[in-house]
């Protein structure tokens, strides 16, 4: 881990979730954007036709970790999530995306 100026940047990682429960409707999407921009992270959130929101965050490992525990646990003020799965994570050279944005 260490021999690299600047660790912060070899620590950036990506990650895919679906988060399951009553998240659509309730402005998930929106607060899933503001938590990541607020965390300085970049990603993508979506709403699919199953009722789950899925999404891709990227950013130093431990602001992802925040924004997983976020998203599995607080989420929206008015959303109930029941899980959260988290597949694909892995360590990126560089960040993949810019921004963050909500797909339809």
């Amino acid at each position: 881990m260490s021999g690299e100026a600047g660790s912060s940047g070899s620590d950036l990682c990506s990650v895919d979730f679906e988060i399951f429960g009553y998240v659509q409707g309730v402005c998930f999407r929106m607060y899933s954007e503001r938590k990541g921009l607020s965390l300085g992270l970049v990603g993508w959130v979506k709403n699919t036709n199953k009722g789950t929101v899925v999404g891709q965050v990227q950013g130093p490992r431990h602001l992802v970790n925040e924004m997983k525990v976020w998203l599995s646990k607080e989420g929206s003020p008015s959303s109930r999530i029941t899980r959260a799965v988290f597949k694909n994570e892995k360590v990126i050279p560089k960040l993949e995306l810019s921004g963050f944005s909500t797909r339809f």
